[in-house]
């Protein structure tokens, strides 16, 4: 089996992309290539991971210029017809838009020479690109029950996430209560700012409080010196690198609302305060933040509305009462999906007429 995987750009599509892609490779003994543009994060990630990546050159039409609009929109057929050549040439039994700037020519050309084609959309809005070919893919894998609408033939799977996320265990009560903040591995200034700001008075209300703060390579040394000379003691870094054992610390979460950081705090069981990313397309980051709001495991805060006053006031109710907290982890859980790049994995495979996953059939050998 071939398989054809469009789009990129950002954390958010690539990561969950190259999850499929692994998945398809193991379960399937697929090949697999990879179609991105020359300035996304696929051009260092796809590589590593062993995969093939061929580009288009193509833009934003979202939240840009004019003159950024009308280069796009320049560029457009010539991307598809260049998408139309790679796929040609590696003939996929078929393809998958993950959403990003090269999603949309792909799908396009893949829609036009009738090769069975699956949108990824891991947020609670599609993306432009999936928004444009969602009526017309043979196929959908979303991540809300609401998204589906958008789509012909859509199945909630969810987002995948590392493992490790769902073996996170449940806190006891044996242990100082721990807030995690963290905005991406960009950091986030405006929760950065309103945390050093809140903190003296938050520490007021719960003394124990531990803090666990992920600011961003260029936040990291204000952030640093902020909480010193506040007098505060927290325990800050530029990056996580094993953020589920960060998360297996924390009583509650301060964060973005990307589909990969709700993936995971949902996988984790893990309560979270909200603040949507305000630029993200289509708002996307605060629709993703309602639909956990309304299961019940998130507070929603819009960054317009993040003062320290405000922060330190959500942070101490939470905290003051673990019953709520415990039930917003228990409603975070049950709103996780497992087995998302497995069932994305399971659905090309359909389209593609080979649905034998190939660790069933060794297991069929061995018995």
């Amino acid at each position: 089996m071939r398989v054809l995987i469009a789009g990129g750009g950002t954390g958010g599509h690539v990561i969950p992309a190259l999850a499929i892609a692994r998945e398809l490779k193991a379960r399937h003994n697929a090949e697999v290539l990879f179609v991105g543009t020359a300035r996304g994060m696929e051009n260092r990630l796809v590589p590593q991971a062993g995969f093939g990546l061929m580009r288009v050159k193509v833009g934003a039409l979202k939240n840009v210029s004019l003159i950024t609009r009308m280069r796009t929109l320049f560029d457009l057929p010539r991307a598809v017809v260049d998408a139309r050549k790679i796929i040609k040439v590696f003939n996929p039994d078929v393809v998958v838009g993950v959403g990003g700037y090269a999603s949309g020519p792909a799908m396009a050309a893949a829609i036009m020479m009738h090769i069975p084609t699956l949108a990824f959309e891991p947020n609670y809005v599609p993306g432009f690109a999936n928004k444009i070919v969602g009526h017309r893919v043979s196929a959908a894998a979303v991540h809300f029950e609401q998204t589906e609408k958008y789509f012909r033939n859509a199945q909630v799977v969810g987002v995948p996430v590392r493992a490790e996320f769902f073996n996170v265990p449940a806190l006891d009560g044996n242990h100082p209560p721990t807030l995690l903040i963290f905005g991406g591995s960009q950091g986030a200034r405006a929760i950065n700012q309103a945390m050093v700001a809140a903190a003296p008075a938050v520490l007021g209300q719960i003394p124990r409080l531990q803090i666990i703060h992920q600011t961003g390579e260029r936040e990291y040394n204000d952030v640093a010196a902020a909480y010193k000379q506040a007098g505060v003691k927290a325990e800050v870094s530029a990056f996580i690198d094993d953020m589920p054992a960060a998360f297996a610390r924390a009583d509650l979460l301060l964060c973005r609302s990307g589909a990969s950081t709700v993936a995971e705090a949902t996988a984790a069981g893990k309560p979270a305060i909200f603040v949507p990313f305000p630029q993200a397309a289509d708002d996307h980051q605060r629709r993703n933040a309602e639909a956990i709001v309304q299961g019940g495991a998130a507070i929603l805060v819009p960054q317009a509305e993040l003062t320290p006053e405000r922060l330190m006031e959500v942070i101490t109710q939470l905290f003051a009462n673990p019953t709520r907290l415990k039930q917003m982890a228990e409603r975070a859980r049950a709103l996780s999906h497992h087995d998302a790049a497995g069932r994305v994995a399971r659905m090309v495979a359909e389209l593609s007429g080979r649905s034998g996953d190939r660790r069933d059939r060794e297991r069929s050998e061995v018995n």
